[in-house]
């Protein structure tokens, strides 16, 4: 057989063990409950379970552990799902498996809530996969990775340009000094503009005799 007409097989979750039980039919307007199967510590079957996908779908896969012998096979449509959980325990579900067009259910049970959960969570990941790939997001409906925002702006420095920086604490100290230096600067040029004008000298008590 030509290795290219293989499927691609990828291993979503295993199981190490699982056990099955035969569950009394459904009644109206009520849902399945392990407690109805009777003695749980007595399953049908164990073993192990494997959801396996390829290209054609996803399936869960009721395996002997050693032989890796097929005991159930229960195919997984993600809008139709084979999976149905029970009202008294977050461990323990109803599946509905098919063999050459024939259904069944079967109750199936995990020894650790970590277990069940990561089923749970290996199921809504497939899902969520299968449905984005039923309906693709298209082009308008993306979100763009770069929205313009305008022309970029130039902040360098030209030839000649200079910038203060203000620092806190400082302020009083510089307007002081700058009192002084334009004081100085009016006294020396007799330019009285913006500075602080200086008063002549007091005239003299008195002259010598």
């Amino acid at each position: 057989m030509d290795v290219l007409d293989e499927e691609v097989e990828s291993i979503l979750y295993i199981a190490r063990e699982v056990s099955v039980y035969k569950i009394p039919h459904l009644k109206v307007n009520e849902g399945h409950r392990a407690n109805d199967w009777g003695d749980l510590a007595q399953p049908l079957w164990k073993g192990r379970l494997r959801i396996v996908e390829k290209s054609s779908g996803a399936a869960l896969m009721f395996e002997d552990a050693q032989t890796g012998e097929l005991f159930a096979r229960a195919p997984y449509d993600a809008l139709k799902p084979c999976v149905e959980s029970v009202l008294d325990s977050s461990r323990y579900f109803v599946i509905r498996v098919e063999d050459t067009g024939k259904k069944a259910y079967i109750g199936m049970g995990f020894a650790e809530r970590t277990d069940s959960f990561d089923f749970n969570v290996a199921l809504q990941d497939y899902t969520k996969r299968f449905k984005v790939a039923l309906n693709p997001p298209s082009p308008d409906d993306e979100t763009p990775s770069h929205v313009p925002v305008g022309p970029k702006k130039d902040y360098s420095l030209k030839e000649g340009q200079t910038f203060s920086i203000s620092i806190p604490g400082k302020a009083s100290k510089l307007s002081t000094s700058g009192a002084s230096l334009l004081g100085s600067s009016t006294q020396s040029t007799g330019n009285s503009g913006g500075g602080v004008p200086l008063l002549p000298p007091p005239p003299s008590s008195g002259r010598k005799k």
